[in-house]
């Protein structure tokens, strides 16, 4: 047997011998608010929380517990109105100076302008992988969800479970990639207004303040890291959400990779692998890769 052959057979043997811890989020029991606490308002038994920035603070939260790999779900509205210069998150996060992070970031802007969606990924401390997205519905009205898939092949990001971004793990090619720090859930909103909206220039109104976002079924499926399982795949979930084994596996399968081609045609507005003032010595080695293998 090839060792490809025998990597992706241990991938799968390890994908049916873990079962997945699925979970919804409490925000009164399985948070800590890191910053502006005041600012935070559980409802509903921990089920439900709003998020405020004034001009004296924000507000975030960190999850207890820390996971390696799995699929990780939050439901949010974002901030009504005019919300320029503010910034909403969703991220996963180590800690320490060579930290791993997957984020979402939702760039506000003037009433009647789509939001931004940012995205980046940090391995080992380095990030500058951004790609941003318009979203191509209004996610001030209703809630909508944003999901993380992280597994030893791939980080999948997903709106509404429509994939936007996908990145595999290249470090055959020397590409550093999140596989071995435990991560936190994170969210908060806070100031951005040095560099949200239309690159800095659109500045907050603190006269529109406070601004809300809201937060509801952060779902996590997935080990926590004190299992020291190294991934986590469901034999048992019954859960009609993506499986991880279905982003897990050697190739995506056509619909995704189509549903990729309809975000990068339609949606897409910034991506570093086509940056050339950013990169004129040449694009990262994980760039020269066929379309949505990036």
């Amino acid at each position: 047997m090839s060792s490809l052959s025998s990597s992706v057979l241990l991938l799968v043997l390890m994908f049916t011998a873990s079962v997945m811890a699925v979970s919804t989020v409490n925000f009164y029991q399985d948070v800590e608010f890191y910053w502006g606490s005041q600012n935070a308002n559980v409802s509903d038994g921990g089920k439900n929380l709003t998020m405020s920035l004034y001009n004296s603070s924000g507000c975030g939260f960190q999850s207890y517990n820390t996971y390696l790999f799995g699929r990780f779900d939050m439901h949010i509205m974002l901030v009504p109105n005019n919300s320029a210069g503010t910034i909403t998150t969703s991220y996963l996060s180590s800690q320490g100076p060579y930290h791993d992070e997957i984020d979402f970031e939702f760039l506000g802007n003037v009433s009647g302008q789509p939001y931004i969606c940012h995205t980046n990924i940090f391995a080992n401390g380095t990030g500058g992988r951004e790609q941003q997205f318009h979203l191509w519905f209004d996610p001030t009205t209703d809630y909508h969800k944003f999901s993380v898939v992280w597994n030893s092949l791939r980080i999948v990001l997903m709106v509404n479970e429509i994939p936007i971004r996908v990145f595999n793990n290249n470090e055959a090619i020397g590409v550093p990639f999140p596989n071995s720090q435990p991560m936190n859930i994170y969210s908060s909103i806070w100031d951005g207004d040095s560099w949200a909206t239309e690159g800095g220039r659109v500045k907050i109104d603190w006269a529109d303040a406070p601004f809300v976002a809201s937060f509801k079924n952060v779902i996590v499926n997935s080990c926590e890291d004190s299992s020291g399982l190294t991934s986590c795949g469901s034999s048992s979930s019954t859960s009609s959400i993506t499986s991880i084994e279905a982003l897990g596996a050697e190739e995506l399968d056509t619909e995704i990779l189509q549903e990729l081609a309809w975000v990068e045609d339609n949606y897409m507005i910034y991506d570093y692998c086509t940056d050339y003032e950013r990169f004129p010595q040449g694009f990262p080695p994980e760039c020269y890769k066929p379309r949505f293998m990036q």
